[in-house]
């Protein structure tokens, strides 16, 4: 189980609505490590309704140059997508061109942040209403969610290098 975090609730002011981020892991497997996600949603609030908010989050997604389907673009590589992340003491800062969170992360989640070097990020396109930040999200609902062919093809995907403080 996992907790969202919310990190925009200025549903009045924008048309992406309360954006959150749920992190997690998965793993691990024979073949793979312990990967872990972040994910980013809106609650679908936004001052004029969900599909301007999708449309806004599309719009969002375009400009970073993250297409919206299953090519999963590497931000290690592909640098100009304006994604950065910095993970450290437990928490990860998200920062977008659209946003800017500060996450609690488990401490499997981090050591597997800094073990693979990377963190697997999904924006998704689609409102997730009944994900209320600050309540727990099971891990059969979060799997619904994240696996739904609606949600997957309607999302972005990105590989985001793991930043520490420098010491």
């Amino acid at each position: 189980m996992t907790s969202s975090n919310v990190v925009s609730s200025t549903r009045s002011e924008s048309p992406l609505g309360t954006l959150t981020v749920v992190p997690w892991t998965i793993g691990p497997t024979a073949d793979t490590p312990v990967t872990p996600f972040l994910m980013v949603y809106s609650l679908g609030d936004g001052r004029d309704g969900p599909e301007a908010g999708e449309e806004a989050m599309r719009a969002a997604l375009d400009g970073m140059g993250l297409p919206l389907g299953d090519r999963v673009v590497d931000a290690s590589v592909e640098r100009a997508t304006g994604a950065h992340l910095l993970v450290e003491a437990q928490r990860a800062v998200l920062t977008l061109p659209f946003m800017k969170a500060q996450i609690p992360v488990p401490v499997e989640w981090e050591a597997a942040a800094h073990e693979n070097g990377h963190v697997y990020l999904i924006c998704s396109v689609r409102p997730w209403p009944d994900a209320v930040p600050g309540e727990a999200v099971t891990e059969a609902r979060l799997k619904s969610f994240v696996t739904d062919d609606k949600v997957v093809g309607a999302a972005a995907h990105a590989l985001l290098p793991v930043r520490r403080l420098q010491g």
